[in-house]
């Protein structure tokens, strides 16, 4: 009995550590709200909202009309190129790695020629990083307006920048009307993915001691029913969702509550009506705005004894880190997906990984025998291992052999690169390295994990040690050519 219960989780469930985090020194954590602690069916949500976008664009004479949303045209991660009308997927260090210009795969050649010179530097307006999931109708239709513009079709608007300013602009005002949260608030069961395991977390936490916080951006007419659903039939009986947290702030306007001062206004009697709030934040009354430094105050707590979770990279984590020193973690629900698809494919990368093993020591023995050969011509350097014949026959071989495992070894590496999206692959992938993604997650997040419940088994006592980091040299084996 007692080892079902401290049964770790399958790897796709874990939680990963970028730098150690002691549980039990945590007095405070912090929670965001939509794709954190309630998670939608994204490509329906996305549909939705890319549909309200649709109806405002077509209202404004734009010829939408035959736009289809296609979520796997995008994924979280991906950049938006607003100068060249590109979405891009770019490596740890800023380089393209992918392209897509409008809907259309940029060619290899093409991308180079367009991206020799260029690092992806999200300091820079040029660039939009697509950070949560919310992204997907944003980046779905761009791609296409940017087809649309292409053909000249919306003489309205002059170059890709203006473009997505625009459908950001409608895009934002479609959200604020609220007409697409009325129609989640009516209908949560078609949008909203249950989680019976994230209550029983929450509360492990609470009765640990933890401080409980809902920080979220979504108003309190939205927030009150989501919650409701998704919480309250998990919880003991005569309780509900507002017993979990101690501190409950809506339309909190991040990232400027983790970098600004504001007031705090209290919600009057669970309604809309709001008043001015002085003094101290208490438990039962729940706050509208504010900021992270009040917080802060009224916990007696800062730094490292706080923990805030959230799915946004730049709103939850980033700037959380970066301003506040905040511990963070970052829900990242594709990483169940990641995970799965990696491990599956691990025969295929075996084998991919032996014959490219293979073709490496081939290549190092062929770049000898060039070396040889080069100072045998030019009279240079000691004397030739064999003849020269001998060498120059060897060498005809050893690209034959090369040919051969590169039949081989193309449909592995395609398939390799196709992993979990046929157009942008893994993720946290860009080629052998590591994704633009990744970097942001190892710089910002102190653990990651694809849910909140994941929690359950890591515990509120856990000692999270990150592994110990590697550099190419830890495997004494340097690179051949």
């Amino acid at each position: 009995m007692f080892a079902d219960m401290l049964k770790p989780f399958a790897a796709e469930r874990g939680v990963y550590c970028n730098r150690t985090l002691n549980f039990r020194s945590l007095r405070a954590i912090g929670y965001d709200m939509d794709y954190t602690l309630i998670h939608y069916q994204e490509a329906e949500w996305e549909r939705r909202a890319y549909e309200h976008l649709k109806q405002q664009l077509l209202a404004q004479g734009w010829p939408v009309n035959d736009l289809i949303f296609d979520p796997a045209k995008v994924c979280r991660g991906l950049v938006i190129d607003t100068e060249q009308g590109n979405l891009v997927k770019a490596n740890r260090f800023g380089f393209v790695k992918h392209a897509m210009h409008g809907t259309r795969v940029v060619a290899f050649d093409k991308q180079r020629e367009t991206y020799a010179r260029t690092i992806v530097d999200l300091n820079e307006s040029r660039w939009v990083f697509l950070n949560t999931l919310f992204s997907l109708s944003e980046g779905c239709m761009y791609a296409q307006l940017v087809d649309l513009l292409d053909e000249r079709k919306i003489p309205s608007i002059l170059g890709y920048a203006s473009l997505y300013y625009h459908m950001k602009k409608v895009l934002d005002a479609a959200h604020m009307e609220g007409r697409l949260k009325a129609e989640i608030i009516a209908n949560p069961e078609r949008f909203v993915v249950l989680d019976a395991e994230m209550p029983l977390a929450l509360l492990d936490q609470k009765h640990a001691g933890k401080k409980l916080m809902l920080i979220t951006n979504s108003e309190w007419s939205y927030t009150v029913p989501m919650m409701a659903y998704a919480f309250d039939r998990y919880l003991p009986k005569g309780t509900t969702w507002r017993d979990l947290f101690d501190l409950v702030i809506v339309s909190a306007r991040k990232p400027q509550f983790f970098t600004t001062s504001s007031p705090f206004f209290e919600i009057i009697d669970n309604t809309d009506t709001l008043k001015m709030h002085s003094g101290e934040l208490k438990k039962g009354i729940a706050y509208l705005g504010g900021s992270a430094a009040q917080v802060e105050r009224h916990l007696g707590l800062s730094g490292d004894e706080i923990l805030y979770v959230g799915d946004h990279m730049f709103g939850d984590v980033h700037v959380t880190k970066n301003v506040l020193r905040w511990r963070t973690a970052l829900i990242l629900r594709e990483l169940e997906q990641e995970i799965e698809v990696t491990q599956s494919f691990k025969p295929v990368q075996a084998r991919l990984e032996g014959m490219m093993n293979e073709k490496e020591v081939i290549e190092a023995e062929l770049c000898e025998l060039r070396v040889q050969l080069q100072r045998s011509r030019h009279h240079y350097g000691p004397a030739l291992s064999a003849p020269a014949d001998q060498l120059v026959r060897r060498t005809s071989e050893l690209r034959a052999r090369i040919d051969a495992l590169d039949v081989n070894i193309g449909p592995l590496a395609q398939a390799a690169a196709e992993l979990s999206n046929p157009l942008w692959g893994l993720l946290l992938r860009a080629g052998n390295d590591k994704s633009y993604l990744a970097f942001q997650l190892e710089r910002y997040a102190d653990i990651y994990t694809s849910r909140v419940s994941n929690f359950l088994a890591t515990t509120p006592f856990a000692y999270l040690r990150s592994p110990r980091g590697s550099l190419p040299h830890d495997l004494a084996q340097p690179c051949q050519s």
